[in-house]
This record gives C-alpha cells, sequence and structure tokens, in this order.
C-alpha cells in the first residue's frame, strides 16, 4: 500500500472532511485495508463517515 497515494485520494474524496461509507469501504478493497484500519486512518485524518450503511455515524 502506498500511504501517500491513499492520503491524497481520501483528501481529494473528502474535501469537506466528510466520505461517504461505501467510499471508505471502496478505497479500503482498493488498497487492501480492513474496514478497521480504514476507520483509524479516517480517525487520523479527521475524516468523518456519512451515510453509515449501518447507520451508524
Amino acid at each position: 500500500m502506498n500511504q501517500a497515494q491513499l492520503t491524497q485520494e481520501l483528501q481529494k474524496l473528502s474535501p469537506a472532511g466528510k466520505i461517504s461509507c461505501n467510499t471508505a469501504f471502496t478505497l479500503a478493497e482498493k488498497y487492501k485495508l480492513s474496514r478497521s484500519e480504514m476507520g483509524e486512518l479516517l480517525n487520523q485524518q479527521k475524516i468523518k463517515i456519512v451515510n453509515c450503511q449501518l447507520g451508524c455515524f
């Protein structure tokens, strides 16, 4: 996984500091991360999850 590419893509996809659950899942698969690892990365980047598929966020 290229951390710099992923971080850059996250910033591009979440200009308002928010990203959809589906988009986060898709990126996790693309970069071969578990969903929990993606969640940790989003927390580190201070990006909020919206449109949660489970209705949690």
